[in-house]
């Protein structure tokens, strides 16, 4: 069964940092692309960053650059997000997601396939 499991979200005060991990399980996800989303109470999934297959190509949430960098461990089936310089308004559910096999990594929830349950990050001011 394929699965994209989350971890590394918690409580933090505002200007720390996380580390996200996403662990994906049933298949070999080395050739999809993959991503971060957010989701806050009451607003709509949003964007966050994305990687290639490779990692050489990364894609950010003006939110989130020069604060958020993804990454990749294709050996491990992991995708990584550090969160540093961490704001209250980036308090949300964080979901990662992978594409089909070959597929390239969008902006948009509708250009992804599979999806974690998601791991909550809260920012305290």
């Amino acid at each position: 069964q394929v699965q994209l499991v989350e971890s590394g979200g918690g409580l933090v005060q505002a200007g720390g940092s996380l580390r996200l991990s996403c662990a994906a399980t049933g298949r070999t996800y080395s050739s999809d692309g993959m991503a971060w989303f957010r989701q806050a109470p009451g607003k709509e999934r949003e964007f966050a960053a994305a990687i290639s297959w490779s990692g050489h190509n990364t894609y950010y949430a003006d939110s989130a650059k020069g604060r958020f960098t993804i990454s990749r461990d294709n050996a491990k089936n992991t995708m990584y997000l550090q969160m540093n310089m961490l704001k209250p308004e980036d308090t949300a559910a964080y979901y990662c997601a992978a594409t089909v096999p070959g597929g390239w990594p969008g902006t948009s929830t509708s250009e992804y396939t599979y999806w974690g349950q998601g791991t909550q990050v809260t920012v305290s001011s």
